[in-house]
């Protein structure tokens, strides 16, 4: 009998960096960028605490390019994904581990910041979803209303309020 895991991160914060994509030598892209999440607690004495996470996210394939394309610091993401980490020695034999959240889909919460969405106008138009699923002409949609997945085939725009992962 098998043992039954799950390995699956839910996050949603702030960028603390613009997202950085390189190509690995086989021409797979590859985004990471830095996410911070914030959190208050009262302690034993009564008052109030905040603190703060920091995560190393990983998004390959469309989903770092569009990350890379749609993602700058200080912007709200929502992110869903596993935990990986990886392990390495360095040039001088000391050993090195990291832990990142590898992605799976991406949310952004808000409107880019050089956008004039906020302000009532058209959403930017380079905001667009990664596959066009019925060949017509994109429609414009906000930042909250488009999930874009790890599966290069799928992106999901929500049409109701019944689709949001939180």
């Amino acid at each position: 009998m098998s043992t039954r895991s799950l390995n699956r991160v839910t996050l949603i914060g702030n960028l603390t960096r613009d997202p950085e994509l390189k190509y690995t030598p086989t021409g797979s892209a590859v985004c990471t960028f830095g996410m911070a999440t914030n959190r208050e607690w009262t302690d034993s004495s009564g008052q109030k605490q905040e603190g703060a996470e920091f995560h190393r996210i990983v998004a390959w394939g469309k989903l770092g390019e569009i990350c890379s394309q749609l993602l700058q610091k200080g912007r709200k993401v929502f992110v869903e994904g596993r935990l990986q980490t990886r392990q390495w020695k360095t040039q001088d034999g000391s050993d090195k581990q990291v832990t990142e959240i590898v992605i799976e889909e991406m949310m952004a919460l808000d409107a880019p910041k050089n956008s004039n969405y906020s302000s009532g106008g058209n959403y930017d138009a380079s905001y667009t979803s990664a596959v066009d699923n019925n060949n017509s002409a994109p429609s414009i949609s906000s930042p909250a209303e488009e999930v874009f997945t790890a599966d290069e085939k799928t992106a999901v725009t929500s049409g109701t309020d019944d689709e949001i992962p939180f």
